[in-house]
């Protein structure tokens, strides 16, 4: 008896943290910091983790009433009706639900390159075939409807990242509605907007609600995470934003009790907790500038909490860094392997990245090369 044929799949690789790399290299963990996997470096909001605490005396029992009162919370904060809103076991759980909802086998998702490899991991665990569009190096990877079209052909689904992972670029909604319009009635757009508020664009929420001049649509969906800007990303709370016609598909297609009952309260609380976002988003705004200011190599504008650089040698700098105790994200799995990401810090962790990085790149003596991964194996290892 054996599974079926995974041969095609590929397993999720997270990014290391400071204990594994410690233990690893026999050194103290306090000696270290990781600007790796986009965490947020203030931590959790501080009301989702008073709400943690208090909730732990009832995690007896199954989450019905706080999901409900989640998922009202996060309507009301969208606008939209109680029913559009899909909450799931982080992002992740959100695509899948919109894969069990949408892809029949054989059908296709056209994704991006590089990009988040569950995209692709997800349409294959539901039958599904992925294809890529690419998102150019050369281009600074500029996002726009012309670039995806390219690439399209008559997919199930068509995944944009807006911020984008790893390069930290945007996608104006007025594109997004110029895709939407040039695809197929049976296509739907799934904008995921996992660092969404970092960014200085309005959401697609617009586009399914008929806001900002824009007509309301029904082949658009929106992804979000309490993971980023909230730091939550160890309860693993995300949600869909769908249009109001397919309400009814959330209950055929979701986990029993989707979130847990302490994500839910965690989220309850930190779906409110404007300040410690707000926080959050300036400090990632002044790590941004300080990066691109000061490190001695290309930085791209990023609308992220990250920003991408080009080093040359990705897992030559990675690895050195992490030697003088600096953990970041090597991009060669994303096909980038010239490329590194370095998650926005606080003020110290920022300044310690970028002495860092720039004193590696003196010693290794490294020039950014051209190389934009065309010729690298196809490489899925995931990262948040």
């Amino acid at each position: 008896m054996q599974p079926r044929d995974l041969s095609d799949h590929v397993a999720y690789e997270a990014g290391r943290g400071i204990e594994e790399v410690a233990r690893e290299l026999g050194r103290d963990p306090s000696e270290f910091v990781k600007l790796a996997s986009n965490e947020n470096p203030h931590g959790p909001s501080p009301a989702a983790a008073v709400a943690i605490r208090e909730t732990a005396s009832s995690v007896s029992s199954y989450p019905k009433a706080a999901h409900a009162d989640l998922t009202s919370a996060v309507a009301d904060r969208w606008r939209v009706a109680d029913e559009q809103v899909w909450l799931a076991n982080g992002g992740d759980g959100a695509i899948d639900y919109l894969h069990r909802a949408v892809l029949e086998p054989g059908d296709s998702v056209l994704v991006p390159t590089p990009g988040f490899a569950y995209y692709g991991m997800s349409s294959r665990y539901h039958h599904g075939d992925v294809r890529e569009y690419e998102l150019s190096k050369a281009d600074d990877f500029t996002q726009d409807a012309e670039t995806v079209l390219e690439s399209y052909d008559g997919d199930r689904l068509v995944f944009l990242t807006s911020p984008h992972n790893p390069t930290g670029s945007t996608i104006p909604l007025e594109e997004v509605a110029k895709l939407a319009d040039a695809t197929d009635d049976e296509t739907l757009v799934v904008v995921d907007e996992a660092y969404g508020e970092f960014a200085d664009r309005d959401s697609a929420v617009a586009l399914l609600e008929g806001r900002d001049g824009f007509e309301a649509r029904d082949d658009v969906a929106v992804l979000r995470t309490f993971s980023k800007a909230y730091g939550l990303a160890g309860v693993r709370l995300g949600y869909a934003i769908v249009p109001g016609e397919w309400a009814d598909a959330y209950a055929r297609v979701n986990t029993p009790f989707a979130a847990s009952e302490l994500a839910c309260r965690a989220g309850i609380a930190a779906v409110d907790d404007d300040e410690h976002v707000e926080r959050t988003v300036e400090t990632a705004r002044e790590s941004r500038a300080y990066m691109r200011e000061h490190i001695d190599a290309h930085v791209w504008e990023s609308e992220g909490n990250f920003a991408l650089v080009d080093v040359g040698d990705a897992s030559a700098v990675a690895e050195e860094m992490q030697q003088r105790g600096v953990i970041v994200r090597d991009c060669s799995s994303f096909g980038l392997p010239g490329c590194i990401r370095i998650t926005c810090g606080t003020e110290d962790e920022t300044e310690r990245a970028v002495e860092t990085v720039n004193d590696v790149l003196a010693d290794l003596d490294l020039e950014p090369g051209p190389s934009d991964g065309a010729d690298e194996p196809d490489a899925e290892v995931a990262d948040s």
